[in-house]
């Protein structure tokens, strides 16, 4: 089997790794659901800005690229959740230590941040 070019260009998997979590909210989506399922409104709750439409595109994208399984129960009223597939889980473990150091470096980013938004 030949690894396709998308993988090998850099000599990692990077390229593919960012083409599905490329995105604003794909990475905080997939840390969100990496422990348990999760319905579109408990979602919404807990990434305050995002907007239903690009939440709903981002979710059907992640479902296209098979990282997230969406349930739906066909009840009245309709009841669906979100929930990361088996390959979808590695990725989100992966993501993991991305919230670590963003977490210890907080303070840090702040500044750095308050000093790039104080630029002209």
């Amino acid at each position: 089997m030949t690894t396709p070019p998308e993988i090998c260009d850099t000599g990692c998997g990077l390229n593919a790794t960012l083409r599905i979590i490329s995105g604003k909210w794909k990475p905080l989506i997939l840390f969100l659901l990496r422990d348990e399922p999760k319905r579109y409104g408990e979602l919404k709750r807990l990434m305050q800005g995002v907007s239903d439409k690009v939440l709903i595109q981002q979710l059907k994208d992640l479902e296209a690229d098979h990282v997230l399984a969406r349930t739906d129960y066909q009840e009245v009223p309709p009841r669906v959740d979100y929930a990361v597939t088996p390959l979808g889980r590695s990725l989100a473990e992966a993501i993991v230590p991305l919230c670590t150091w963003g977490t210890e470096n907080a303070v840090e980013m702040a500044r750095i941040f308050a000093e790039r938004d104080a630029l002209p």
